[in-house]
């Protein structure tokens, strides 16, 4: 399995002293290191996934839980009229982000914030990066959402770029969540509490507008 290279620093940070520490004979000191940098690794693990085909699919961005399934509140969400899915991302889940569908990138509004756990209400004050897609002529956003412990947000994508659904987009560090903002009209496939496997559940289905 591929780690992601935003890892690498952490685990060379954990296993050096690991190694050093060895060679010092102070085992339980160097065993603890070693299993920093096993979780690093872990955490920044990367696995190929298999993206679903066909007509107006939406795939999950991220592994985690649905927190959210439904009209979003607009008090948080972006002008206008949205279905919104939420996925927590625990330490333990895969924490690459892809994208949800395929389109071009039109926007990126990074907004700095709080660090409050990524599971309440009140994550909504939290820094963030919003991605917005053009996927054939109608936009659908995405949120990277920091929480307590995840400070940094890693996205690899700009302005202008075209992707494909399932692309690899960025990723962020230990525990978040990530907020899909859909057209009203697009009919969900996932409830609250479920599991989701980023680039192989399929979230919902793009419906043509009326009169199309």
């Amino acid at each position: 399995m591929k780690i992601d290279r935003a890892g690498l620093p952490f685990i060379a940070g954990a296993l050096v002293p690991a190694a050093g520490l060895a060679a010092a004979r102070r085992y339980g000191w160097a065993s603890a290191c070693a299993a920093l940098g096993g979780f690093f690794a872990f955490f920044f693990r990367d696995p190929d996934r298999t993206i679903p085909t066909g007509d107006a699919l939406v795939v999950s961005p991220a592994d985690g839980r649905v927190m959210i399934a439904g009209p979003t509140d607009r008090r948080w969400s972006p002008p206008g009229d949205w279905n919104q899915i939420t996925i927590f991302l625990s330490p333990l889940d895969v924490h690459i982000n892809r994208t949800p569908v395929a389109g071009r990138v039109t926007r990126i509004d990074y907004r700095p914030g709080a660090f409050l756990p990524a599971y309440t209400k009140e994550a909504n004050e939290n820094e963030l990066n919003e991605i917005w897609i053009d996927h054939e002529g109608e936009a659908i956003v995405i949120r990277q959402v920091v929480g307590v412990l995840a400070r940094r947000i890693v996205c690899r994508v700009s302005e202008g770029q075209t992707v494909a659904r399932g692309e690899r987009i960025g990723l962020m560090k230990f525990g978040s969540r990530m907020d899909v903002f859909l057209p009203p009209r697009s009919e969900l496939a996932v409830q609250v509490g479920q599991r989701v496997v980023g680039g192989e559940t399929v979230l919902a289905r793009l419906t043509a507008p009326h009169g199309a």
